[in-house]
């Protein structure tokens, strides 16, 4: 480390402060930019950075490094050739916007001075400062960040690649491939059991499986599909929302709305030709299947009840035959699959034994190997998976590296508080915006109670927040809201 540390001296990160269009930026290094980056053709393979993905995380972290360092200084390995704006498939599956404005050319956002290996890492190798790639190069690196984000497990939900490929009313936002069924489903939906769910396990952005729950709400509302729809939220946590405040509003809203809410309540299986799910409840030692009453009388389709479900429409002289099931039918089901990050860092030696990578959680540098840093939903830093909070750890790990250039120690100069957000729509024109730290206090950026839902905050998410991303975030010039917060609040917060 010491011969890495006289290496870069002189090359310092962090001279001056950079201003942007926002004029809310808190970050070091340059501002001055270009893009246009093509794959290497015949790359070099010493590096004094590598960065592994571009996504929200990676990206960020290519475009600060290469606009300080200059040409050669970075390689970074992406195998994919377009990037998502991920936060705005919620808008997309409620018909809000189109799926194409979510997406960029990969080439359009990385930096020209970047050499960027259009493949797949193989094998991550820390001992030796060396990351191997699925094309057979070796590259060689001083300093390495890993941002390779969460991989959709669909296949671990027994039937729901099926039941996502064959059926209309099976939908998912998490994927591009299949956001665009939601909308979709919400059209084509007439009456029934419209069922959300959320898995027991992390995930990104975990408000979004109700944000959509929320929006087909106000959507059958608006429609005249309301009085027939049984809307159910099966999730697989202990409580709808991990921050006290927010939790108790989305609550309230639920119960004003009608909406039912099991939690504790994790899907196994979707039957899509049946279209009839189950579910497992998790709160005990062993997880033991939901069951459902199945009533049938002079009604065509079966009214299904318990397992926390109503039943609706049945007169007192209607004669009704009872069977318990553990299959609960849909009409339309939106499910959030299981998610974990890629086996090839699950199995290196830079994860722990949950299979995230292990890094301090104040300075994203990593416990064991001090020139490998890590980013964003890859990371077993305890904080909700969004956007924000990679935006917020963006600027962590610039001062994280400075102070190991200048062999400093970082937790001395770098201190994450854990700043996440989550806007919570609630409706087509309402939003609660969640703020919060690592230990689930508000950490609220505006001036006023974020806790009531708000058509200000439904606008923010909707037209300012994607732009804020491709102009800033992206760029890497986009730290949080930090100083936005500091002076709302005249100085009296975090």
């Amino acid at each position: 480390m010491a011969n890495v540390c006289k290496l870069v001296t002189n090359r310092i990160l962090g001279c001056g402060q950079c201003t942007a269009r926002l004029a809310v930026v808190s970050s070091g290094w340059n501002s001055s930019y270009s893009t246009a980056a093509q794959p290497a053709s015949s790359p070099q393979k010493e590096y004094q950075f590598v960065v592994v993905g571009a996504g929200s995380g990676g990206m960020a972290m290519t475009n600060a490094i290469a606009r300080k360092f200059g040409k050669g200084s970075v390689a970074v390995v992406e195998p994919h050739d377009i990037h998502f704006y991920q936060p705005m498939w919620t808008l997309v599956g409620g018909g809000i916007k189109k799926k194409e404005e979510s997406a960029r050319p990969m080439s359009s956002l990385l930096p020209k001075d970047a050499d960027w290996f259009q493949t797949q890492v193989s094998k991550f190798d820390p001992d030796n400062n060396i990351v191997q790639t699925a094309n057979g190069d070796a590259l060689k690196y001083d300093f390495l960040v890993v941002g390779v984000g969460f991989e959709l497990n669909i296949p671990q939900i027994k039937g729901l690649q099926e039941g996502l490929d064959g059926d209309p009313m099976v939908c998912c936002n998490y994927s591009y491939k299949y956001v665009d069924k939601t909308y979709k489903a919400f059209q084509n939906f007439k009456s029934g059991n419209a069922v959300f769910t959320q898995p027991a396990s992390p995930i990104k952005c975990a408000g979004a499986p109700q944000k959509i729950m929320y929006l087909a709400h106000d959507y059958f509302r608006r429609n005249g599909k309301l009085q027939d729809a049984n809307i159910i939220f099966n999730q697989g946590l202990p409580k709808i929302f991990g921050v006290a405040k927010y939790a108790a509003v989305l609550t309230d809203i639920c119960k004003q709305r009608g909406i039912t809410v099991n939690l504790n309540t994790n899907l196994v299986e979707v039957c899509h030709d049946k279209r009839q799910a189950v579910f497992q409840k998790v709160d005990k030692g062993t997880p033991e299947f939901v069951t459902y009453e199945m009533r049938y009388g002079k009604r065509k389709n079966p009214i299904v009840c318990g397992g926390g479900q109503r039943s609706s429409g049945v007169t007192g002289g209607q004669t009704l035959k009872t069977l318990l099931t553990r299959y609960l039918k849909y009409e339309m089901m939106h499910v959030t699959p299981k998610m974990s990050p890629p086996d090839v860092l699950k199995s290196s030696p830079l994860a722990g034994p949950a299979g995230f990578m292990t890094v301090n959680q104040h300075t994203g540098q990593h416990t064991k190997y001090p020139n490998v840093m890590g980013i964003g939903d890859c990371t077993d830093i305890p904080t909700s998976k969004t956007a924000a909070a990679v935006a917020a750890q963006t600027g962590i790990l610039k001062k994280t590296i400075q102070a190991i250039m200048n062999n400093h120690d970082p937790a001395k100069v770098a201190h994450y508080d854990g700043y996440t957000s989550c806007p919570l729509i609630t409706g087509y024109n309402s939003c609660v915006l969640a703020e919060f730290d690592f230990d689930l206090n508000p950490l609220e950026t505006f001036p006023i109670d974020q806790g009531k839902e708000r058509r200000t905050m439904f606008h923010l998410k909707k037209d300012f927040m994607p732009q804020l991303y491709w102009n800033l975030m992206v760029k890497g010039l986009w730290n949080g809201p930090g100083i936005v917060r500091k002076l709302a609040h005249l100085g009296f917060s975090k």
